[in-house]
């Protein structure tokens, strides 16, 4: 069975559906608020032209989902599935924002629990890429069982601490 990278995943709180072209304006409303990024190594998203480049890389991954706040509709970050490797049973997720009204654990712990039963469907290994300056990620990695197993290059070279949930520890918490 082949990894859906973009299926439509609900919640009690959130809704994740594949990224589209249209979704551009109501994103970049969410990513033009400069604090998200304040930890992140790339950290002009905020800006029109930063935000063009990460949308367009997202759509562009094939792996990309917007959330949604089910309560309102109203739009509240994305995330992404990425790297997808049947050998060795293995996903990435990441590129994960969400709007500040939405910080504080419960929509993020839900859309990843969402997003890590939708993986262990297919794969053995979640991993996720935390740049070594994020704290915040760092510890909201934590918060929904992550384990620190690395280090590693992430996609444009800089290094970044990897972090994996297996489907047996997952198993044992969900």
């Amino acid at each position: 069975m082949a990894f859906d990278l973009q299926p439509v995943l609900r919640g009690d709180l959130v809704e994740l559906t594949p990224l589209r072209e249209a979704d551009r304006d109501a994103l970049f409303a969410v990513a033009s608020d400069a604090l998200i990024w304040e930890q992140h190594p790339v950290r002009k998203r905020h800006q029109e032209a930063g935000f063009r480049a990460f949308f367009d890389e997202s759509l562009g991954s094939g792996g990309a989902l917007l959330v949604r706040d089910r309560r309102n509709g109203q739009v509240i970050g994305s995330s992404r599935f990425h790297g997808y490797d049947a050998a060795a049973s293995e996903i990435e997720i990441g590129w994960t924002f969400l709007a500040r009204s939405h910080w504080g654990g419960l929509y993020n712990r839900e859309m990843k629990e969402l997003m890590l039963r939708h993986a262990f469907r297919f794969v053995e290994r979640v991993v996720l890429l935390v740049g070594p300056q994020n704290v915040r990620s760092q510890r909201a990695v934590l918060k929904i069982g992550g384990v620190l197993a690395g280090q590693r290059p992430d996609g444009s070279g800089g290094e970044s601490l990897v972090y994996e949930i297996t489907r047996s520890q997952y198993g044992d918490t969900a």
